[in-house]
């Protein structure tokens, strides 16, 4: 049933005990989506996540004449790919807020031989950058025509194939732009050898080769500039069937959750750094500056988080710039840590689904937080959280991940109660990445109490 709007967070009066299984990643899933596509036959994905930003991906696939068939029961997405060829000749793509699925479909059918293909999303959406990406593609020779200011949706692209060769991308704004070039660069006709400018943040980029070569292209490699890669012209091969990962900035959640409520959680399937494709593992290590602790179990595998014995929350300064999907988690928590709070590398973030960097700034401070702000970083000085009578509502602004990171300070038994102190407005935009957060969050609570 749908969440109260604004939702009374209902606080932990007991640590927290259990296991969370996490949605899979929506980064790998969506890449995967992309890859299967253009395999000639049929690719299995399991573990997938079924969420908005996937069901647009998926949809839109379909709309392009691709076989997609889903079974959330499963966790099992079938795609029948064509071998790089979009078997419609003409389609209407609507993207919603999914970067991914903007920045992806739009590599994706400008690389196509022929063919009319529009694409749009909602009005935030038409606020994020694709001039990087767009500009690349025109480099290589596709007609891409932007249908409102130019450089954002939405587009018209009249399809004729990439010609290949040499290209300078400007991925500054958003990774995603070199990575839908690079998936769709062996189409081309000849190899592509991308030059990079500054800023690009890598670890999204190697997720995406290494995607590419379970797919069968063993290039995108890295040249011997620092920010070159280049693409060979090949074919693309299914594995048949591919597993994807529990989502790593969902697990940053519940990862930070002891260090809120004490206790102990187990995350079963995780990876821990630098074990799987997922930059955003690295929280992990800044968790463990805070105060937690993580285990790494093998047998199963599994991650475990709990607050170290003895230890205090305790102020961290980290530099997000390779993570920042995870900034917010941190940043919501800062009112419970003693010490300053810094975070920095985060100024890309102020175009992403919100200002993410302003917004944040403006939701601490209606909780009493001290807080400097430039354009690259936040300053989080801790000061007593207000005890009112009624929840203080946050605003989400439609983006999941405020919703998630306020979900988890929401935790926090600041009365002493369990009275409700924090509400948060428009929970539903969880369903960007995660549709059941909420109700898994309120499930480890009603389990703690029965500990």
């Amino acid at each position: 049933m749908p969440l109260a709007d604004p939702l009374p967070l209902l606080p932990f009066t007991r640590p927290v005990r259990g296991e969370v299984e996490l949605p899979g990643s929506k980064s790998i899933t969506n890449r995967a989506l992309l890859l299967a596509a253009l395999c000639p036959g049929a690719t299995t994905l399991t573990g997938a996540l079924f969420s908005e930003d996937t069901k647009l991906m998926a949809e839109a696939l379909r709309r392009l004449g691709f076989a997609v068939q889903e079974d959330k029961k499963q966790k099992q997405i079938y795609v029948e790919g064509r071998g790089g060829e979009i078997p419609a000749p003409e389609a209407d793509l609507f993207v919603g807020l999914a970067g991914t699925a903007a920045r992806f479909l739009t590599a994706l059918c400008a690389a196509a031989h022929r063919g009319i293909y529009r694409l749009d999303g909602v009005p935030q959406m038409r606020r994020r950058p694709m001039r990087g990406l767009i500009d690349a593609l025109r480099a290589l020779g596709a007609d891409v025509r932007c249908l409102g200011e130019e450089g954002f949706l939405p587009v018209e692209i009249r399809a004729a194939g990439l010609r290949g060769g040499r290209v300078t991308v400007d991925a500054s704004e958003s990774s995603q732009i070199l990575s839908a070039l690079m998936m769709v660069a062996p189409l081309a006709d000849a190899p592509v050898t991308a030059a990079v400018a500054e800023g690009l943040r890598q670890p999204f980029v190697i997720m995406t080769a290494r995607q590419m070569r379970d797919f069968g292209v063993a290039g995108a490699d890295q040249g011997p500039a620092p920010l070159t890669f280049a693409i060979p012209r090949a074919s693309y091969r299914s594995p048949g069937t591919y597993a994807i990962e529990p989502d790593a900035t969902a697990a940053s959640y519940f990862l930070a959750l002891p260090l809120v409520t004490g206790g102990e959680l187990t995350l079963p399937h995780l990876r821990g750094p630098g074990q799987g494709l997922q930059g955003d593992t690295q929280f992990m290590e800044v968790l463990k500056k805070a105060g937690l602790e993580e285990s790494f179990l093998d047998h199963p595998r599994a991650v475990r988080s709990r607050m170290k014995p003895g230890a205090d929350r305790q102020a961290v300064q980290e530099d997000f710039s390779e993570f920042s999907d995870t900034f917010l988690t941190l940043a919501a928590l800062a009112p419970l840590l003693r010490g300053p709070t810094k975070i920095t590398g985060i100024a890309h973030t102020r175009r992403q689904e919100t200002d993410r960097v302003g917004n944040m700034a403006k939701e601490l401070r209606k909780l009493g937080q001290e807080v400097l702000e430039t354009e690259d970083s936040l300053e989080i000085h801790p000061r007593p959280l207000p005890r009112r009578a009624q929840p203080i509502e946050i605003e989400t602004y439609g983006d999941h991940r405020f919703a998630m990171s306020f979900g988890i300070l929401g935790c926090h038994d600041l009365h002493g109660t369990g009275q409700p102190w924090l509400a948060v407005r428009n929970p539903g935009c969880c369903a960007k990445t995660f549709p059941h957060f909420f109700d898994v969050l309120e499930s480890l609570r009603q389990k703690s109490l029965e500990a």
